[in-house]
C-alpha cells in the first residue's frame, strides 16, 4: 500500500517567506532558543533532530543553545557527585519502607529492595565511584577496543544503574536505557501526569534541577524546544515541561519529534497540553523556525504549518502542512553538544540525505506517516560536500547515515563518490535487499568507500509472507545479498519479526531455518514480534488482514494495540515462537556487545577478523546472561 501524504493544505515557499517577513517586521529582533534532547536514549552518538534544527535557526540569525540532556545525564549518573547523592538517599528509602511496613505487609519486591539497600555501604559506593570513572575512561579511550575491558565497563554501568534503582524504587533505571521503567505507563496521560509529580520514582526531577534549570537561569531563552523520539521519553519531557512552567512561566515550550507526530490525533485533547504551549509534527525545520519567529512577534500561530498550539480560546491544529526542500537544508550543526561526553572512543556523527522511504509500500511500516510529501533526496554532490564539511569541522571519521532505507542508485553513487574524493571515512546505514545490487563491484566499492556495517530489513525468509508484506524481494536475492556483503567484509545485521497477520507457525520456523542455512553470512540479528501500530497500513485496513484491534479508551497515548487475527499466529503464539528462538538459535548470533555503534566501531577497526571475539561462544563471562544481539 502506498503511503498517503495529503495531510492538510500544502503551504508554498512564498507563503512561508511572507509569514517570516511579517514576523520580523513586527518583532524586529532575533530570538534565543534552548533545544533539549531528553532521556532515555543510548549516549553513543548525537541524535540528529537538535543539530538539524540548530543549523536552520542559526542560519536565520537566531541564538541557539542545544543540550543533549540524555548524554549529560548518563555522564552525571556515573559521577562521584551523583553516586554520593544516591548514598544519601539510602537511609531515606529505608525509612520510607519501614513506615510502609507499619501500614501493611511489604511485597516480595519491596523486601528485596530493603535487603539490597542494606548492602549499599560507604565502602561499596566508594569502590563503585572508582569503577564508574574507570569505566567511562575505558569507553572513551583506546581501551574500548579491548573487548574484555569494554565488557567490564558495560557491567559496571549495569551495576551502577541497579544501585541507582534501589533508591528510586519502584522505578528501575537500566542500561540499556530503553528498559528503564518508572513503574508508570507511558501510554496513559493520567499516569504520565502522576509520574511527573512522584518525587520518589521520578529521577528526572533531579536531572532537571542539576542539568536543565541552571541552563535556563543562565541563558534566559525565549523558547524551549524538546525532541521526543521514543515514547518512554514522555516521562522526562513532561517532567521538564511541568517544572519549566512552574519556574519560568513566561517561556514558550514546544515539543516535537517522531513520537509527537504519531500522537498528533490525540494530543489536542490530551491533558498533557497543560505542560507545553505548542507541538510541531512531521518535518520540523521550517515549521519550528516560523513558530519561533511568530512567538517573537507575539503573533498567532495559526499560519505556522505542521503545528498544534494553544491560545486563550483553546487548542488548535494548523490546517497547513509543509515538506522540506532537501536542497535548501544546511548540514547539521553540532556546535554546543558535548561531543567529548558520548560513550564512545571516537566521534560518530549522524547524517540524513533523504526524507521518507523510496519504496514506501511495506504493509507493516508506518514511517511514511512522519511526512507530508513523498520520498526526496539531496543530490550526491551536495551529500559529499556536507559529509566532507562535517568530517573536517568535527574531526569525525565515522558516520551513521540514518536514512530509513538507502536507495540503490544513491548507494552506488555514494560509494563511488567517497572513493573518488578520497574521503577516508567509515560508515553504516540501513537498506533493503535489492536485486539491482547483486554485483561484486557494488560491494567492493562499498567496502573501499568505508562501508562497514549494514542494517537490512529482513522481516521474513518465506516468500509468501514477503509477498503479503509487499517487500518485493525473494529468498534468492537475500541469499546473494548476504553472501556478497559478508565476502566483502561488511557486517550485516538482519532485522525481522514473527507474527505478521497471516503468517503461520510453520512459516515462522521456515524463516528461522533460512537464517540458519545462511549463518556463515549473517553476523547479527534483531528480532521481535509484529506490532499493530496505530498508523500502519494493517491498522488502517484491518478487514483486509482479518485483524480486530482492541483499543482501551484509558490508554489514550497508545502507539500500538492488542489484536486478534482470523488466520495465522495470534500475538501469544508469535511471542512463544520468539521466546523459543531466543533460547534455541545459532550461538554465533549471541554477542558480547549489544550497542550498534560499538559493533560498528569494532568492525571499522578490526574488520570481520575478530568476529569470534565478539561472540559469547568464544568466552565464558561470569554474571552475563547471553541475549540475542537484536535487543538493541
Amino acid at each position: 500500500m502506498k503511503v498517503e501524504y495529503t495531510k492538510g493544505d500544502r503551504a508554498s515557499k512564498e507563503l512561508i517567506q511572507l509569514h517570516r517577513r511579517t514576523s520580523f517586521e513586527t518583532s524586529g529582533r532575533k530570538m534565543k532558543v534552548l533545544l533539549i534532547f531528553p532521556p532515555d536514549w543510548y549516549p553513543s552518538e548525537p541524535y540528529l533532530s537538535l543539530p538539524s534544527l540548530t543549523a536552520i535557526l542559526r542560519q536565520a540569525g537566531h541564538t541557539v543553545i542545544q543540550k543533549d540532556i540524555n548524554c549529560e545525564m548518563w555522564d552525571w549518573y556515573l559521577s562521584e557527585e551523583f553516586l554520593k547523592k544516591v548514598l544519601r538517599r539510602v537511609p531515606k528509602q529505608l525509612d520510607r519502607l519501614r513506615k510502609l511496613a507499619k501500614k501493611r505487609e511489604l511485597t516480595e519486591w519491596e523486601m528485596d529492595v530493603q535487603l539490597a539497600l542494606c548492602d549499599v555501604s560507604r565502602p561499596r559506593m566508594e569502590k563503585l565511584i572508582r569503577d564508574a570513572e574507570e569505566a567511562k575512561h575505558i569507553i572513551r579511550s583506546e581501551k574500548f577496543y579491548d573487548i574484555d575491558k569494554l565488557e567490564w565497563a558495560i557491567q559496571v554501568f549495569r551495576e551502577v544503574t541497579s544501585v541507582i534503582s534501589l533508591v528510586y524504587a519502584p522505578a528501575r533505571i537500566c542500561m540499556p536505557p530503553m528498559e528503564t521503567d518508572l513503574s508508570y505507563k507511558p501510554y496513559v496521560s493520567a499516569e504520565v501526569m502522576d509520574a511527573v509529580q512522584d518525587e520518589q520514582v521520578n529521577v528526572y526531577r533531579d536531572v532537571f534541577d542539576h542539568l536543565v534549570k541552571p541552563v535556563i537561569q543562565a541563558e534566559q531563552p525565549d523558547v524551549v524546544g524538546i525532541s521526543i523520539v521514543l515514547q518512554q521519553q514522555m516521562f522526562s519531557t513532561m517532567t521538564f515541561c511541568a517544572l519549566i512552567k512552574q519556574h519560568f512561566p513566561h517561556i514558550h515550550i514546544t515539543i516535537g519529534g517522531n513520537t509527537v507526530t504519531r500522537l498528533r490525533d490525540v494530543l489536542p485533547e490530551s491533558p498533557l497540553f497543560q505542560y507545553f504551549d505548542s507541538a510541531v509534527v512531521y518535518e520540523g525545520e521550517t515549521a519550528f523556525m516560523q513558530l519561533v519567529e511568530a512567538v517573537g512577534a507575539k503573533q498567532s500561530l495559526a499560519d505556522v504549518p505542521n503545528t498544534i498550539y494553544k491560545d486563550e480560546t483553546g487548542v488548535h491544529v494548523s490546517p497547513l502542512s509543509y515538506a522540506e526542500d532537501m536542497a535548501a537544508l544546511p548540514p547539521p550543526d553540532f556546535d554546543g553538544l558535548p561531543l567529548e561526553k558520548y560513550f564512545v572512543p571516537t566521534r560518530i556523527l549522524p547524517y540524513l540525505a533523504t526524507r521518507g522511504c523510496y519504496w514506501g509500500r511495506c504493509e507493516f511500516c508506518d514511517h511514511g506517516e512522519g511526512y507530508t510529501a513523498g520520498y526526496r533526496s539531496k543530490k550526491i554532490q551536495d551529500i559529499l560536500t556536507d559529509v566532507t564539511y562535517l568530517r573536517d569541522k568535527y574531526d569525525a571519521k565515522h558516520f551513521h547515515f540514518t536514512d530509513e532505507s538507502y536507495p540503490p542508485a544513491l548507494f552506488r553513487k555514494l560509494s563511488r563518490g567517497l572513493i573518488e574524493n578520497n574521503m577516508d571515512i567509515f560508515w553504516t546505514t540501513h537498506m533493503r535487499f535489492e536485486k539491482s545490487l547483486l554485483e561484486d563491484a557494488v560491494w567492493q566499492d562499498a567496502k573501499e568507500s568505508g562501508c562497514r556495517y549494514l542494517h537490512f530489513g529482513y522481516e521474513s525468509g518465506v516468500e509468501r509472507v514477503l509477498q503479503l508484506m509487499d517487500k518485493a524481494t525473494t529468498a534468492e536475492v537475500m541469499t546473494k545479498h548476504l553472501k556478497l556483503t559478508a565476502d566483502a567484509g561488511i557486517w550485516n545485521h538482519c532485522m525481522g519479526f514473527f507474527g505478521f497477520p497471516g503468517e503461520t507457525k510453520e512459516e515462522a520456523w521456515q524463516s528461522v531455518q533460512f537464517l540458519e542455512q545462511n549463518k556463515d553470512h549473517v553476523h547479527s540479528l534483531g528480532f521481535g514480534t509484529f506490532d499493530l501500530g496505530r498508523h500502519n497500513p494493517v491498522a488502517k485496513h484491518p478487514e483486509k488482514w482479518g485483524v480486530t484491534a482492541y483499543k482501551n479508551p484509558d490508554w489514550d497515548l497508545a502507539l500500538d494495540y492488542y489484536y486478534t487475527v482470523k488466520n495465522g499466529m495470534n500475538i501469544e503464539e508469535a511471542e512463544r515462537v520468539f521466546e523459543q528462538f531466543e533460547r534455541n538459535h545459532n550461538p554465533g548470533w549471541d554477542l558480547r556487545l549489544y550497542i550498534r555503534e560499538y559493533i560498528f566501531l569494532y568492525i571499522s577497526r578490526f574488520g570481520l577478523g575478530k568476529l569470534q571475539d565478539l561472540q559469547y561462544q568464544a568466552v565464558k563471562t561470569a554474571g552475563v546472561v547471553p541475549t540475542l544481539a537484536g535487543k538493541m
